[in-house]
């Protein structure tokens, strides 16, 4: 499938700024969830942008830069684990795609999201299922916030290298869960999830 071609089809000639929102790290048992806001150019093609999950790590660090290059604008949203647990997964999501829009500098005159809800109620919005094997501002916005989360997650692993994040990022991996029950939990496990 041509995601470009799915962005120009959707603005039809009549939307100039199109935003693509997804997030990388509901899942995990450590870290914060990353939300990536995008506006690329209308027409504008790359294709090495596919869903975030579909590329390896390494190839998401080289199409990284190339995002940042060629969008008009990209905003990040970051809600850590106090947060999460606070509020909950869910809404720490929504929470965090908010703020990745409003860190955008041009604001888009139609967003759309992967999944099938959101709680996105200052823009015209769409929720596209599967938006990141669809939307290359999806998909694109996918890498920058797995990119990113990953970073984050590689900065924890100095400081707490026997979780093993570098290597599961803060999922619930094998690995993971034989060293929470061996050394607890830390500071940037989520609480809340049981």
């Amino acid at each position: 499938m041509n995601l470009a071609k799915f962005d120009q089809e959707l603005c039809n000639g009549k939307i100039q700024y199109l935003a693509g929102v997804d997030e990388a790290g509901r899942g995990p048992l450590a870290g914060p969830v990353v939300a990536a806001a995008i506006i690329f150019p209308i027409g504008f093609k790359l294709e090495s942008i596919k869903d975030s999950k579909k590329i390896s790590e390494n190839k998401r660090s080289l199409i990284y830069p190339e995002i940042l290059k060629n969008a008009l604008s990209v905003g990040v949203g970051i809600i850590h684990e106090e947060e999460i647990d606070r509020i909950n997964i869910l809404q720490g999501t929504y929470n965090a795609m908010k703020i990745a829009l409003g860190k955008l500098q041009i604001h888009p005159e139609k967003v759309i999201v992967d999944g099938n809800r959101g709680n996105i109620k200052h823009y015209d919005s769409n929720y596209i299922v599967n938006g990141d094997n669809k939307s290359q501002s999806i998909a694109a916005a996918s890498i920058i916030a797995k990119v990113t989360r990953d970073r984050i997650m590689l900065e924890y692993d100095k400081v707490f290298p026997e979780y093993g994040f570098a290597k599961h990022k803060g999922y619930g991996t094998k690995l993971h869960l034989d060293a929470i029950i061996q050394n607890k939990a830390t500071a940037i496990h989520r609480k809340s999830f049981n």
